[in-house]
């Protein structure tokens, strides 16, 4: 039974369109979005977490976010972890509860934030690249050991290059599409 697995292959490539969509989706636009703070991660408890588990993100107007941590003893590990986000926001602690204001988007910023989503979507192309990569060995090891022919490894060899070109072009659309986004707010 040969190790080559397309749906695996697929289910990888996928895997990394939709990271960097999440990624993209944390990058500010102008308005005050709850999914600006998802990236964030927080050191609490002796481990790295997701903001989300230590706080409730809401947005009660549209330019200011508000966090409201659960544990008071958490304020600060919170406001350093939106801090070492660099997402270009200034925490104001109010009691339990961290207010960030969104600035307006200079052009520099808007430039920089347009830059990040290039470099989003660079690391995402390079995980499809991987995963392209690593199919291949498969494929040869396979073929090595007889498993499938030389044929059959060049068939899916050829759907695997299918599968990168497709994800790869999905890459650069949805990254297009974010620093539009950011360049014409």
């Amino acid at each position: 039974m040969p190790q080559y697995d397309k749906a695996d292959v697929e289910r990888r490539m996928k895997g990394a369109v939709e990271s960097l969509k999440s990624d993209l989706q944390g990058l500010r636009t102008g308005r005050a979005n709850t999914s600006l703070l998802d990236p964030v991660v927080v050191e609490v408890y002796g481990s790295m977490m997701p903001l989300s588990q230590v706080a409730t993100v809401s947005a009660p107007e549209p330019r200011m976010l508000s966090v409201q941590v659960w544990d008071k003893s958490n304020m600060t590990p919170v406001e350093k972890g939106i801090a070492h986000a660099n997402l270009g926001l200034n925490p104001i602690i109010d009691g339990q509860t961290l207010r960030l204001p969104i600035p307006d988007l200079t052009q520099d910023r808007r430039k920089e934030l347009a830059k990040l989503a290039g470099q989003y979507a660079e690391k995402a192309k390079i995980a499809i690249r991987n995963v392209r990569r690593d199919a291949m060995e498969v494929l040869k090891a396979d073929e090595k050991k007889k498993e499938i022919s030389e044929d059959d490894r060049k068939r899916s060899e050829e759907q695997v290059q299918k599968l990168t070109d497709q994800y790869v072009k999905e890459t650069d659309e949805a990254a297009a599409k974010k620093e539009q986004e950011i360049l014409t707010q």
